[in-house]
């Protein structure tokens, strides 16, 4: 995969040309296309004993996952709901659990094409397979981690590779155990297609396969005709985009910001409803800053795409602030990563924040940014770097002692 970066740079230019040309995917597709794997596999939620598996099909297929520590693959696991086993469907979502910890494990996808139904009887077609995966869980009591944030990248896939193989390596040394894309991916969401060609399967391409990623929803995410349908293609936790989860020293709390706008605003049509999502999403967070895996961790990070501070005065950001920000000051968190506003920056504890928060920059070329993390037991060291090298923002943050 390394040695492709310098050409894959060098292409890339190319590529982002061709793809805008008036018809340069208006090839016929074949009257009958035969089933394939459309996109994955995609890592999700990986944990010390437990990993979600992600793909899509091109027809609907009764599917599962072979896998197993080592080089062996005899193990199997298909995903149920209600004592029935999930079938006759595209999208898949299987849930690896009972792994063993800080050990490499191998996988492959394995579907078989459901053509219908008679009766009870289930009629089957062709089954694919795919080469075989690896991944590594990481080790219990892990205690450091790397990470990349991407944001604000909206419908430019070749953002991707471009910052990750010219930033997210020291020498041929993968710089990320993970990849967080902190919310605006897209402009507004229309299709399938889009999510799977300008995300998913540019982050399959270079590292998916083998490390899982992250997508907070950003207020683009909001928008569109298909953006009701985004939780079908990732693992979030309890199916919501809120949520908390630890790994290695850090206890991350996500948050969603939501729209930037009222809720009656004309662009929304009368379908948003984002003032009591975020009184709710209060709710939650004041019982997650008091929970133990909180309140133990030795540091503390919240991923939410609207800062509610530093992202001007619209009713988003400043609803934020009205039921997000006093809890966060009591919660003493110890680093917020954010977005939107598209200008990079970083900004230290203040009056309104004792926190420092870190925002990326945006899509336009001189402007974009990947953040890099490096967590250990005893300190964060932050670097955000522009795309052309400079580094614009940097945090060390020492471990803090706990009451």
């Amino acid at each position: 995969m390394l040695k492709n970066r310098r050409s894959f740079l060098e292409k890339m230019s190319q590529i982002g040309a061709l793809s805008l040309l008036p018809g340069a995917s208006a090839i016929a597709a074949p009257t009958e296309e035969k089933n394939h794997f459309v996109v994955g596999p995609y890592l999700q939620n990986l944990g010390t004993d437990e990993v979600t598996i992600m793909w899509i099909t091109h027809k609907n297929c009764f599917s599962w996952v072979e896998y197993g520590a080592g080089t062996y693959t005899s193990k199997r696991e298909f995903g149920y709901n209600n004592g029935l086993i999930e079938a006759n469907n595209r999208i898949n979502k299987i849930t690896l659990t009972g792994l063993k910890p800080g050990t490499d494990h191998k996988y492959k996808l394995v579907s078989t094409e459901v053509l219908g139904y008679k009766g009870s009887k289930v009629e089957f077609g062709e089954t694919i397979s795919s080469p075989l995966y690896g991944f590594k869980t990481p080790p219990a009591n892990e205690e450091e981690f790397k990470m990349v944030v991407f944001n604000d990248i909206h419908d430019r896939p070749q953002i991707i590779p471009q910052l990750l193989y010219r930033h997210g390596y020291t020498g041929n040394k993968r710089d990320y155990d993970f990849v967080v894309f902190n919310g605006d991916c897209f402009d507004w969401v229309t299709e399938e297609k889009q999510m799977v060609d300008h995300l998913i399967k540019p982050s399959v391409d270079i590292f998916a396969t083998e490390f899982p990623f992250i997508l907070t929803q950003g207020n683009h995410e909001c928008r569109g005709s298909f953006s009701r349908h985004i939780p079908a293609y990732y693992a979030y936790p309890d199916n919501k985009y809120y949520y908390a989860f630890t790994r290695g020293p850090v206890r991350f709390v996500v948050l969603d910001s939501g729209e930037d706008k009222t809720d009656d605003s004309v662009e929304y049509g009368g379908l948003s409803a984002f003032d009591r999502y975020r009184e709710t999403q209060k709710k939650w967070l004041e019982k997650e800053i008091e929970s133990a895996e909180f309140r133990k961790a030795p540091f503390r990070i919240v991923l939410i795409h609207i800062s509610p501070y530093h992202s001007g005065d619209w009713h988003g950001p400043m609803h934020c602030q009205q039921v997000f920000g006093p809890l966060l000051n009591k919660a003493k968190i110890d680093l917020q990563l954010s977005g939107h506003t598209h200008r990079y920056g970083t900004h230290d504890p203040n009056a309104d924040h004792n926190y420092p928060i870190v925002i990326g920059g945006g899509p336009l070329e001189g402007n974009r940014t990947l953040i890099k993390l490096h967590a250990t037991s005893k300190e964060l060291n932050l670097k955000m770097i522009r795309d052309d090298g400079e580094v614009v923002g940097k945090y060390t943050i020492p471990k803090k002692a706990r009451t």
